[in-house]
């Protein structure tokens, strides 16, 4: 059965009253349920968020950034929750946002406040240990045309450093809010929008910079990287992702085609303190139907390392060249080091779309390895270190493909969590093929830039599963263990030192993995809607919690083909709601 639990300090008839107020307000607006937070309420004195801590975010006993720590790992060292007790974890407290939109951000949690986004850059403070609202941030989006923003209405979570919150918004600003207040710092634009460019991604900070990243390569959008001062948000700089004729890789376009050329940096990256290297993923060409850009199209659908304080790009990886079946390179890259055939390698580690396995050499941008960790026909092998991509799988204006993955990939923005002490990495991973045929287009902005059709449809490798959970060794790259699901597998992963790997499912539940083996130690009581959301844990005085959205949207809905027909898909209840679990 759903919850129906409630504290007595988030009681129903405050959320009602709450939400039933305009949202339709000027940007620097707040909304408050209660006076600014003081050093006598109950959340306590605001420890500020400080470089050295972002740096030690790893062994912080709350949730600081966006994927715990610089490496994105995902991993927790709070083990008060573990193997031998996690079948007594209970929901505590919960919050219903009131939107029907995709819930995608975890909570964020320094000591006793979280933050987290709601769809339509909402922002949200609790206290952590109790659910008590502090305050509610709303953005005024209703002269923005949400129509021209894929893939919905949707907000990645926040970053912190010193006294503020920031967040990414979708008609492009990037914002500065005092954490105790919910009062805008700062207000920085960095494109206008209904132009195919969006914001929603959970920023991040280094060294007192704001790095964001941007979507819209469904759109022909040029896709950037950007640094903004912390302090006040004016803009260090700003590196295009496609370059122009002369800059490197320029070469790798047909003339004028970078101007429209997409490159989406529409996910959070990971900072490698060791190198001084910012490494973040890149996003499909523009448009999809390859034949109308030959090249290999730099730096689309790959990993790249900038210099966190120029943004100059170091070294580059790419994942899928010349790509046409908008695989992108988005997936976040999560740096940790690993053996392989008795070499040992500082090394990142990303699932692709494309349905490989890669492990890339992190000081240099070589290949280590890369293994199928879904079913994959269009990059068919690997030659020299780099991908080899099939012929017969390229579509074409007069040729339709049949391929796998589909273009929502063998793993979509729902990010994976990295495991020491298994050496594990968990992947939320789909099962999907396509249809796909190129269509005429030509490019106008603020509308899609395509140029190919296409239908998802079952994977004949996969006929009884739209998803699953695996473990894969990250030595080998060889899947340690599987956990099949008969619906999409759409939530991000959260491991930590309990020995214990919690995602969320498309039917409504938290689910509890023994990270060594896969079996399900624990369910949560079913929730009130399906799961994109990614869990976080942090820990306020000496109990240990576990938090998650429930709020199905995002991509598979819109797009989804046969698996958003599939009535058990279709029959998914809408609706956000934030569930909070403790022992």
């Amino acid at each position: 059965m759903k919850f129906a639990y409630r504290t007595s300090v988030t009681r129903r008839p405050l959320r009602k009253a709450v939400l039933a107020l305009p949202v339709a307000l000027a940007c620097a607006t707040v909304l408050t349920v209660s006076s600014p937070v003081r050093a006598e309420d109950p959340a306590g004195p605001y420890q500020p968020v400080t470089s050295e801590r972002l740096g030690h975010a790893a062994q912080d006993n709350g949730w600081l950034m966006y994927r715990h720590d610089y490496s994105s790992t995902g991993y927790s060292v709070l083990d008060g929750v573990n193997a031998g007790n996690v079948a007594q974890l209970k929901p505590v407290w919960d919050y219903e946002t009131g939107s029907k939109s995709g819930h995608e951000a975890p909570p964020i949690v320094n000591g006793d406040y979280m933050f987290i986004t709601t769809p339509k850059n909402g922002l949200l403070a609790f206290q952590a240990s109790t659910g008590k609202l502090l305050w509610k941030y709303q953005r005024d989006l209703s002269d923005v045309g949400l129509k021209t923003i894929c893939c919905d209405v949707v907000n990645r979570g926040v970053a912190l450093y010193g006294s503020n919150v920031y967040m990414a918004t979708l008609d492009n600003h990037v914002l500065a809010l005092d954490a105790t207040t919910g009062k805008v710092v700062w207000d920085q634009a960095l494109e206008a929008p209904d132009l195919g460019y969006a914001m929603t991604l959970a920023p991040l900070v280094v060294k007192g910079h704001v790095i964001v990243g941007v979507s819209g390569g469904e759109y022909g959008g040029r896709g950037f990287i950007a640094s903004l001062d912390a302090r006040t948000g004016k803009q260090i700089w700003r590196q295009s992702t496609i370059p122009a004729p002369g800059e490197p890789g320029g070469d790798t376009w047909p003339k004028g085609a970078y101007k429209t050329g997409g490159g989406a940096t529409w996910l959070t990256g990971s900072y490698d303190p060791q190198t001084d290297s910012l490494i973040w993923g890149v996003g499909n060409p523009g448009p999809w139907l390859a034949v109308l850009r030959p090249g290999d199209n730099l730096y689309t659908d790959s990993v790249i390392a900038l210099n966190p304080a120029t943004g100059k790009i170091k070294w580059h990886y790419q994942y899928t060249p010349n790509d046409t079946w908008d695989y992108d390179g988005t997936n976040e890259p999560v740096l940790t080091d690993l053996t392989y055939q008795g070499k040992a390698y500082k090394a990142l580690v990303s699932a692709s779309r494309n349905g490989w396995f890669y492990a890339v050499d992190r000081t240099n941008g070589q290949l280590i390895y890369a293994e199928k960790f879904a079913h994959a026909t269009s990059v068919s092998g690997f030659k020299d270190g780099r991908p080899v991509t099939d012929p017969a799988m390229r579509p074409d204006v007069d040729k339709e493909i049949f391929t796998c993955p589909s273009f929502l990939g063998g793993k979509n923005w729902w990010p994976i969590a990295v495991d020491p002490q298994t050496h594990f990495a968990y992947v939320p991973t789909l099962h999907t093929c396509m249809k796909m045929k190129g269509a005429s287009v030509s490019y106008k902005a603020g509308l899609p830039f395509l140029g190919e059709t296409f239908t998802v449809m079952r994977d004949p490798e996969h006929p009884d599963e739209w998803g699953s959970v695996q473990a894969i060794d990250l030595n080998s790259g060889k899947q340690a263990w599987s956990f099949k699901s008969a619906l999409p597998w759409n939530g991000g992963m959260l491991a930590t030192a309990g020995g214990l790997v919690f995602s969320g499912s498309a039917d409504g539940y938290l689910y509890a993995f023994d990270a060594k083996t896969g079996s399900v130690l624990w369910k949560s009581p079913k929730m009130s809607s399906g799961v994109l959301g990614v869990p976080s844990t942090w820990k306020v005085g000496d109990r240990q919690y576990v938090g998650v959205y429930a709020g199905w949207g995002g991509g598979v809905p819109i797009w989804g083909g046969d698996m958003a027909k599939d009535p058990r898909v279709r029959s998914i209840p809408l609706g956000g709601h934030l569930y909070v679990f403790a022992l």
